[in-house]
Formats: C-alpha cells, sequence, structure tokens
C-alpha cells in the first residue's frame, strides 16, 4: 500500500499565489511518477499536471502551463506543485495521484493511488 497524503492549500486573493505539497510514503517505490489533478464543484476530476519518477520530465495541462509549475528532486522527495497568478477558476480540490508503473498521461486511470484532497479558494 501507498499513502499519499497532500498539504498547503487554503484561500488566497486573485492573483496570489499558493504551494502545493504531496508526500507518498509505504510501499518502496524507486521510479513512480506523481501528477496533480483538480476537481471543482459539479465538474469532472481533471489533470493538471504529472512529473517523472526523477523530476526530469514535467507536463501540464496546456491552459495552465505558465502559470503553474510541478516539481520533485526524485522519488524520495516529496513532489510540488507551485500555482501563481490564482484565478476564482482555480477554486477545486486539489488531488496528488501516484502511479506505479511511471505513467504521466492525463487519464485517471492512469494512477492507482491518490491522496484525499487539499481545498483551494481563489477568491475575486
Amino acid at each position: 500500500q501507498v499513502q499519499v497524503v497532500e498539504s498547503g492549500g487554503g484561500v488566497v486573493q486573485a492573483g496570489g499565489s499558493l504551494r502545493l505539497s504531496c508526500a507518498a510514503s509505504g510501499r518502496t517505490l524507486s521510479t513512480f511518477s506523481m501528477a496533480w489533478f483538480r476537481q471543482a464543484p459539479g465538474e469532472e476530476r481533471d489533470f493538471v499536471a504529472s512529473v517523472s519518477w526523477n523530476g526530469k520530465y514535467t507536463y501540464y495541462k496546456p491552459t495552465l502551463k505558465g502559470r503553474f509549475t510541478i516539481s520533485r528532486e526524485d522519488a524520495k522527495n516529496p513532489m510540488f506543485l507551485q500555482m501563481n497568478r490564482l484565478e476564482p477558476e482555480d477554486t477545486a480540490v486539489y488531488y496528488c495521484a501516484v502511479s506505479t508503473a511511471g505513467h504521466t498521461g492525463w487519464p485517471r486511470s492512469e494512477y492507482d493511488y491518490w491522496g484525499q484532497g487539499t481545498q483551494v479558494t481563489v477568491s475575486a
């Protein structure tokens, strides 16, 4: 089993920044990839960004690239999502996901383990 825990959510004004963190623990994994998804009320859980096990390769939802930055040093360290110039439309629950097979794609089905989510609220 793998435990996935997110932190760093909160309330911020439009134009502000937040940094989310995600830590995975439990079963020993050396090459797992990680990703962020988000789910706004009444909408489906949507891909935000992903990163390879060593932090070398990153992928973004095109509309978020430039404002959001995903990063991780390696498989032993937490993953981060730096979110800048936040907009009210970014309000959602943000979920961290782990792919034990090293997938970094958009489909939710590529990810085996999920955190409980952290709320991000951007006020106008």
